[in-house]
């Protein structure tokens, strides 16, 4: 039997702002706006490539704006990414790699699977984390 992760909600405190975010900004294609009324609304977005979409909205959840930590897109090229997130206008900390244990600056010189990364935050402050895979 497979399990497959399919959707994670985001907490966010102004929807629209995120929706012109995470589609205009860091590039997720738009799958769903659907509001039946002022108390509920679903608006889903999936990355580029991903079986796994994200959902923010109204009457989702009673998790605080800015709650979700750490969430992983993995990329190709950390470096295209990067520079493509930076001329929408988000906000990427500068890539790293690690050493044992020890981060260094730049992406992994082997370009080692799992080993560049680069993060950022959306508008509400739930962040990810971009980790490189170039197979």
């Amino acid at each position: 039997m497979d399990w497959k992760l399919e959707v994670v909600i985001l907490p966010v405190a102004d929807v629209d702002r995120a929706k012109r975010f995470y589609t205009e900004q860091v590039g997720f294609s738009l799958d769903v706006d659907f509001q039946p009324n002022e108390h509920f609304r679903v608006v889903q977005m999936t990355p580029p490539g991903s079986a796994c979409s994200v959902t923010v909205g109204i009457g989702l959840s009673d998790v605080p704006p800015g709650y979700a930590r750490g969430m992983h897109l993995v990329v190709s090229d950390i470096a295209q990414a990067c520079e493509e997130l930076s001329s929408r206008g988000v906000d990427v900390s500068p890539i790293h790699h690690f050493v044992n244990g020890e981060q260094r600056t730049g992406p992994d010189p082997e370009r080692q699977e799992y080993n560049s990364f680069s993060s950022f935050a959306d508008p509400d402050g739930n962040t990810w984390i971009l980790q490189e895979r170039r197979n």
